[in-house]
């Protein structure tokens, strides 16, 4: 997808706004598409929201992809302990996909990682969002362990996946 000929603009800047498009758009599609309820809406919201607020982000970064002004999709990487980073809020409206836009925030928050020396890249998704399953898979995530869980208004299978980005030895 040539994001510029699209109009779509991808920073790291929030401008006021740019959070609550963000939880409206993940809140809205997410119970669309998957049926997640407003628990899960709130979840996203504390995720973007102790991003936003946290003093000190280190290595931590987000990228807001923007059409018109508007927030149409996103990726954060928030650094964990021991060198690893975990992928979060991975979305694209539902207006643009098919189009490349996930695939470019996905990699391009890897290239991140990969020149911030990060050892490891996880992320907890769901099974039966399997664009964004095949995606990860598609740029070297493997499952590595999964669970049941009790949230969002539904029974859900939580799976994680994970990048290892250490030189081989």
């Amino acid at each position: 997808m040539n994001l510029e000929a699209a109009g779509i603009f991808v920073g790291e800047d929030f401008a006021p706004g740019d959070l609550g498009q963000l939880v409206y758009i993940h809140g809205v599609q997410n119970f669309a598409d998957y049926g997640f309820n407003q628990v899960h809406e709130a979840y996203c919201a504390r995720i973007a929201v102790d991003y936003l607020l946290s003093a000190k982000k280190g290595r931590s970064r987000a990228w807001l992809a923007k059409k018109e002004g508007k927030v149409v999709g996103s990726i954060f990487i928030i650094e964990r302990p021991d060198n690893e980073a975990q992928l979060r809020l991975l979305f694209v409206d539902s207006s643009l996909r098919g189009r490349g836009l996930g695939r470019h925030l996905v990699e391009e928050s890897i290239r991140y990682c990969r020149r911030e020396g990060f050892d490891l890249v996880y992320l907890w998704t769901v099974k039966g969002l399997d664009r964004a399953i095949r995606l990860y898979e598609s740029v070297g995530f493997a499952e590595v362990t999964q669970k049941t869980v009790e949230d969002w208004g539904k029974t859900s299978v939580e799976v994680r996946l994970d990048l290892n980005l250490k030189p081989a030895s």
